[in-house]
C-alpha cells in the first residue's frame, strides 16, 4: 500500500517535493492531501498535481484519517506549531530544515514525538543523495585515515528575497544555508557538540545575517571552516581532509550528484524532472522522502540516518553561531522569558 502524504504548505518547496514524489513508483508514495491557509491556492495545486483533497487550513489536513506522513514546507517560523499540531494529531512528519528557529523548538518537538510514539524526521535532503551514501561508506572503512579538516561553502544571491532578509520571517543566512554546512559537519565527525564554536559575519540593515564564517573544534583535533553567503552565488566547493586522501565535492554540497577520491570520478546523475522546478536539484527530494517510507515500515519513530538528538545538536551549534553574529529572533527572546519564568 502507498505511503499517503498530506503535504503541509503550497509553497515553491512543497511543489518541487510533489514532483520528486513522481518520480517514484504511485504503489509506494502518494500525495492524498494538500493544505495552506489560502482554499483557492490549495486547489489550485491539487488540480495542477491531481491531489484528491484540497484544504484551506491546516488543523483540517491534521484530523484526516487518511494521511499517513505530513511534509512541513511552511517558513522557518511557522514550523513549530504546525509540527506540534500533526504531531498531536498522531501524525508522522517529515519537517524541511531548519526545524525550529532555535534548539528549545527543536526539543519541544522531540519531546512531543515521543510523547505520541510517531515519527519526526527534519528534512536534511543532502544526507540521503547516495554521494552522501557513498561518503559514509568510504568513511566507516577508514578510506581516508585519520580525519582532520572539512572545508565547505554554499552561497546564492538571495537579498533580494524578501523572505531571507525579514527577521520577523525567520530571515538570515545561518538558518537558510548555514544549517547544511553545519549538518554536514555533523555527518562527517559525527553529532557531537564541538569544543569550541567561532562564528563571524555581517548584518543587514534588518538585523538578518547575510554573510557568515564559522569554525567549529571538534575532539582529536578535527576542524570544520564552513563558509555560506547570500550575497553572491558560490560554487557549493566541499573538501574533506584525512591522513591518506581527501574528498572533494566541487559544486552543490548540500545536494551533491558528483565527489572526486583519490583522482577518481563518482557521479550518480538526478533522474530527469517530469516538470519544471523552482530550485535546481529539486528532483533529489525523492531521497529523503523514500527514506522515511522505508522507516516506517521498520515501524521506526525517528531516522537511524538523521536522529532527532543530532538536529537538536545542530540547532545548538546554530544557536551558538547566531549568537556570536547578532542574530537574535522573537523566538529567542520567548525562551529566555519563558525559562525566567520556570525560575520563580
Amino acid at each position: 500500500m502507498a505511503l499517503r502524504w498530506g503535504i503541509c504548505s503550497a509553497g515553491k518547496i512543497s511543489h518541487d517535493f510533489i514532483v520528486a514524489l513522481k518520480t517514484l513508483p504511485t504503489v509506494d508514495h502518494k500525495v492524498a492531501a494538500i493544505a495552506s491557509r489560502d482554499l483557492k491556492r490549495s486547489e489550485e495545486y491539487a488540480k495542477q498535481h491531481n491531489i484528491p483533497k484540497a484544504y484551506g487550513s491546516y488543523e483540517e489536513l491534521a484530523e484526516d484519517p487518511d494521511i499517513d506522513v505530513v511534509y512541513v514546507g511552511s517558513v522557518h517560523t511557522q514550523h513549530h506549531a504546525l509540527v506540534l499540531l500533526f504531531l498531536r494529531a498522531k501524525k508522522n512528519v517529515l519537517c524541511e530544515k531548519p526545524m525550529g528557529m532555535n534548539a528549545a523548538e527543536v526539543w519541544d518537538m522531540v519531546q512531543v514525538a515521543k510523547e505520541n510514539n510517531v515519527f519526526l524526521m527534519e528534512g536534511f535532503w543532502t544526507r540521503f543523495f547516495p554521494v552522501s551514501e557513498q561518503i559514509r561508506t568510504l568513511l566507516s572503512k577508514k578510506d581516508l585515515g585519520d580525519l582532520r579538516v572539512l572545508r565547505a561553502q554554499l552561497g546564492f544571491r538571495m537579498d533580494d528575497i524578501p523572505r531571507l532578509v525579514d527577521k520577523k520571517l525567520g530571515g538570515g543566512v545561518i538558518l537558510d544555508l548555514g544549517c547544511y554546512l553545519i549538518q554536514f559537519a555533523s555527518m562527517i565527525f559525527g553529532p557531537e557538540k564541538p569544543q569550541s564554536i567561532t562564528a563571524s559575519g555581517f548584518l543587514l540593515e534588518s538585523g538578518a545575517d547575510e554573510t557568515v564564517g564559522i569554525v567549529l573544534n571538534y575532539s582529536g583535533n578535527r576542524q570544520a571552516v564552513l563558509n555560506c553567503t547570500m550575497m553572491i552565488d558560490l560554487p557549493g566547493e566541499a573538501l574533506i581532509g584525512g591522513t591518506d586522501g581527501i574528498i572533494k565535492i566541487p559544486n552543490h554540497m548540500n545536494s551533491p550528484t558528483v565527489m572526486f577520491l583519490k583522482g577518481k570520478r563518482w557521479e550518480w546523475p538526478l533522474p530527469t524532472s517530469p516538470e519544471p522546478l523552482f530550485f535546481e536539484h529539486d528532483i533529489g527530494l525523492r531521497y529523503e522522502a523514500e527514506h522515511v517510507r522505508l522507516c516506517l515500515l521498520k515501524g521506526l519513530k525517528e531516522s537511524p540516518i538523521m536522529p532527532l538528538h543530532e538536529s537538536e545538536i545542530i540547532a545548538t551549534i546554530s544557536d551558538e553561531a547566531r549568537r556570536q553574529v547578532g542574530v537574535i529572533y522573537e523566538q529567542d527572546r520567548v525562551q529566555c522569558i519563558n525559562q525566567s519564568e520556570s525560575r520563580k
